[in-house]
């Protein structure tokens, strides 16, 4: 048997409009994933429903809304192959109210490509989806300049450059090291530089988007750290009995191993030993950080465990924690955060209120300075120390301890507000 491709979950971002999807569908048809005549099938009911020209976002807004709207609303997850790798390709919406589906998109993802359109350059919604996939711990990130078809842009080499130093600029304020950064030039919607190189660009000699994603580096897995996987969701099945569903965010689950679930129900969590591990309907032995799976534990019942819980092994369970301290980043607040705030976090599967009981103190997002005056406010743009303390218990742990257990963002009246990551935790004793 030849060995399996390696995994990546790709996640795609951007500004409403600027053609994720399209992108996505076109390189899906144009590889294969999806055939001629599903496409046709598209294509016709892209023209019935007025939206001639959305064939190629249809492949992946496939919620009848959506098609209607001609915005993405959910992420939609499709397997891609390509000689080199599998991934699990996400598309994330751009739309505003919908960015706390892109949040859980992008804490998915390993890497990223963020689309922006030629004609309409950066927007408000770029920039929060740069700042977001970093806090995010999306390693890498390629930059498509899409939509150079478009009259007044003409495939100019001199439009793709002025875009591209705007999204640097923009890339490095919010933590990227521009020079990892890969740009390409792209028109999704008639097939430009998509899989195979453009006549319409021949000042272009660098790759096609296909090639730029088969250089992604497979990101190591963390399976040296404790086991921790977030609850998605739990279902009763027939036969089966109670399924929670999930991914692995660190570590290795094993048939047969002893784990624990906290907070649970009762918030002392509830341990059982596991019984069967099923993925993509297939049951198998053990899986890993990156595999979404569904499992069942024996003895588990549907009232014991929701959303948000988190399994890791008996002999290292995981923290809940009574108080947290984290360094945060305002990022859209629509006054300011003072001490005996309390938005929604959204710590990996978790929304929980959490409110703030102290500035420990105001840093220059820039530099990382201390910043002295002002300190008990905190504005856009400011990053700061805090301590926080959830209304309920919530599992999170520290950024030294396991990074992708220590993120979050913050949101408050249907906008992410802030997002950051737990340094310090008082963990609850259960």
């Amino acid at each position: 048997m030849a060995k399996a491709k390696e995994h990546i979950n790709l996640v795609f971002i951007g500004h409403v409009d600027h053609g994720k999807s399209t992108t996505v569908g076109r390189l899906l048809f144009n590889c294969g994933t999806i055939d001629e005549q599903t496409m046709r099938k598209l294509k016709e009911k892209a023209q019935m429903l007025g939206k001639s020209g959305f064939e190629f976002a249809f492949v992946m807004d496939s919620l009848k809304e959506e098609q209607e709207r001609g915005v993405t609303i959910d992420l939609s997850h499709k397997r891609f192959d390509t000689e080199k790798y599998y991934f699990t390709i996400i598309d994330a919406p751009g739309h505003r109210d919908f960015i706390k589906n892109m949040i859980t998109g992008a804490s998915q993802a390993d890497c990223a490509v963020l689309v922006v359109a030629a004609n309409d350059g950066v927007n408000a919604q770029t920039i929060e989806h740069l700042r977001l996939s970093k806090i995010f711990g999306v390693g890498q990130l390629i930059v498509a300049v899409n939509k150079m078809d478009i009259s007044g842009v003409d495939y100019k080499e001199s439009r793709y450059k002025e875009v591209i130093e705007d999204v640097k600029k923009h890339a490095a304020q919010a933590g990227w090291k521009t020079d990892l950064v890969r740009f390409i030039p792209l028109a999704s919607f008639p097939g430009e530089n998509v899989n195979k190189k453009s006549e319409k660009m021949p000042w272009w000699t660098g790759d096609t988007l296909l090639d730029a994603i088969n250089k992604f580096d497979v990101p190591k897995k963390p399976t040296d750290l404790p086991l921790r996987l977030p609850i998605q969701d739990v279902y009763n099945i027939t036969g089966i009995g109670v399924v929670p569903v999930g991914r692995i965010e660190t570590g290795i689950m094993k048939i047969n191993d002893k784990v624990t679930i906290v907070p649970g129900r009762e918030g002392k969590g509830i341990s059982g030993e596991v019984k069967t591990i099923e993925m993509h309907h297939e049951t198998v032995p053990s899986a890993e950080p990156g595999d979404n799976i569904g499992f069942n534990v024996r003895g588990l019942g549907k009232k014991d465990i929701a959303r948000g819980d988190v399994l890791g092994h008996s002999s290292n369970v995981p923290t809940v924690a009574q108080e947290f301290t984290a360094q945060i980043v305002i990022m859209n607040h629509p006054t300011v955060v003072t001490v005996g705030y309390t938005p929604v976090f959204h710590i990996h599967c978790s929304q929980i209120a959490c409110q703030f009981i102290e500035i420990v103190k105001k840093l220059n997002p820039a530099t990382g300075a201390e910043v002295t005056e002002n300190k008990d406010v905190l504005r856009n743009g400011d990053a700061a120390v805090v301590r926080l303390r959830p209304t309920q218990p919530v599992v999170i742990e520290k950024h030294t301890v396991i990074p992708q257990m220590s993120r979050f963002a913050i949101r408050d009246s249907g906008a992410t507000v802030a997002a950051g990551m737990c340094i310090d935790i008082v963990p609850k004793v259960l």
